[in-house]
């Protein structure tokens, strides 16, 4: 079936005229967006009919079509079922070009929350056993863990420390005594992006970066005390260590201001770079250049940089919330890192393309790498699994672990989250924060939170339905769902 859709609102920068989008729906998980205009790839959206955006409401269909125009591209310009409006690239939005013909980087591909990424540590006990020391254990973290607009760290760093963290990430705070070797194991990447300059990051965000690391940040941002509701795949569930009724914690936060100033910088520079090289796109926000440029190694370069912090801030979190348990419950609270991932990078990654193995620079905007069984990436105790896939839903809402299937498409591509319906400024004027506290409480979920502002802007009703997403991304092959976990208290800024 065939719809024609037609560009929603534009940005301000935006051309004005924008062609009709042919959208197709493949399946009722998959809908093409047709080639026109300068789209060098058709677009490919995963979404269930109810789970499409509304044209009229959100441009991001268009932001999908626009990111089928950039330079190199290949295969198709992709966006996950939690899609929704971003800067550039729409956030669930996945796209590949190939490096060695004329492939491009584009930071708005990467976006503001360089590295943002989720990790998920479990615990040896049980719902019961936490239940009568739940508030107990929420004090703690309330008291232990940094959080809101421009709060203070786990870790005051000086400069050379610093730049340390920027080019070691995890592995820098491991080797300061903030964690453990088995800790690195259970990371995307060791814990740590190779290819990071600290010197290709400005002192503006040196500065941003020197009071933030171990600290969880604000917006969509959270610590959560969870529990295992359903296991649907029993045996990798098993191999990850997953059981019914398990107690785990799970952490949202990325790279504060130092990424956000880094992504900044880099976008004023290459878009002022791009006439140098003959590039022009259909929003100034797909600002560009080849990834071998100079500029194009000094985005990677300092994108890397932040992304370590970013890993490194993680890291700290981890420190903390097992200072809150151990404090509380002593040896039984023991908390050990099942996986960390990012879900906010430009990575370059080796895909076989129409029969032929090419370097791509993979661009994932709020989309998380889902490797499958076997893969060389994934820690070998979990290689015949696969490696698992963190997926937050939102505030008082179910949480998923997936894990990677073979042959999947998209670049072993997946959402990574329930993605926003509404916007901030929309959920306050249509929730009430001092409600929505008592709601939660009411419902078995104790809450820490700076302001009810926050929690507003926050809340459930403003994003999409955790469980549908899930489902789209199950039966679009995409990956499978091994457990469904709940909240029982959450932190946030």
């Amino acid at each position: 079936m065939a719809a024609v859709v037609r560009g929603g609102r534009s940005r301000p920068d935006a051309s004005a005229a924008r062609p009709a989008l042919r959208l197709v729906e493949e399946t009722p998980w998959r809908w093409r967006i047709d080639r026109a205009g300068d789209m060098k790839v058709p677009g490919v959206v995963f979404a269930s009919r109810d789970l499409l955006p509304e044209a009229a409401a959100d441009q991001s269909l268009q932001q999908v079509a626009n990111v089928a125009t950039l330079p190199g591209i290949v295969e198709a310009s992709y966006a996950m079922p939690d899609l929704h409006w971003g800067y550039g690239f729409p956030i669930g939005g996945v796209a590949a070009t190939e490096v060695d013909n004329d492939g491009v980087v584009s930071p708005g591909g990467v976006g503001f929350d360089i590295s943002c990424g989720v990790r998920l540590l479990i615990a040896p006990i049980d719902r019961g056993e936490l239940a009568f020391r739940l508030e107990m254990v929420m004090d703690a973290l309330e008291e232990l863990v940094p959080r809101g607009m421009g709060r203070g760290g786990v870790w005051e760093l000086g400069e050379p420390e610093l730049r340390r963290v920027l080019q070691g990430g995890a592995r820098a705070a491991v080797e300061r005594g903030y964690g453990d070797e088995r800790d690195l194991e259970r990371c995307e990447d060791g814990g740590l992006l190779e290819g990071a300059d600290a010197d290709a990051v400005s002192e503006r965000a040196l500065a941003r970066g020197l009071h933030q690391v171990g600290s969880l940040g604000s917006g969509n941002h959270f610590l959560e005390v969870q529990v295992v509701e359903e296991v649907l795949d029993a045996a990798v569930a098993a191999c990850f260590g997953l059981r019914v009724g398990q107690v785990c914690v799970m952490i949202h936060s990325g790279s504060r201001g130092l990424g956000h100033q880094v992504c900044t910088d880099s976008v004023a520079g290459i878009e002022a770079a791009m006439r140098r090289y003959g590039l022009s796109v259909p929003d100034r926000q797909l600002a560009c250049v080849p990834v071998r440029s100079p500029e194009g190694r000094a985005y990677l370069a300092a994108m890397a940089a932040a992304a370590n912090y970013g890993r490194a801030n993680r890291q700290l979190l981890s420190v903390v919330a097992r200072r809150a348990f151990s404090r509380v419950l002593g040896a039984s609270g023991r908390l050990e890192l099942l996986y960390d991932v990012s879900h906010n990078l430009a990575k370059l990654e080796t895909h076989v393309v129409d029969g032929r193995a090419r370097l791509l620079c993979v661009h994932r905007k709020g989309a998380t790498r889902a490797l499958p069984p076997g893969h060389r990436d994934v820690p070998a105790d979990l290689a015949e699994a696969g490696q698992p896939v963190l997926v937050p839903g939102s505030m008082g809402t179910a949480s998923y672990v997936l894990v990677g299937e073979p042959g999947a498409g998209a670049f072993a591509s997946t959402c990574h989250g329930a993605g926003r319906a509404m916007s901030r400024t929309a959920a306050r004027h249509q929730v009430s924060g001092a409600a929505l506290r008592r709601e939660l409480v009411a419902a078995g979920v104790a809450v820490r939170a700076s302001s009810n502002r926050g929690l507003a802007e926050e809340a459930p009703t403003s994003y999409k339905d955790i469980d549908a997403v899930v489902s789209c991304v199950e039966r679009a092959g995409l990956a499978r769902r091994v457990a469904r976990l709940v909240p029982v208290g959450v932190v946030k800024g």
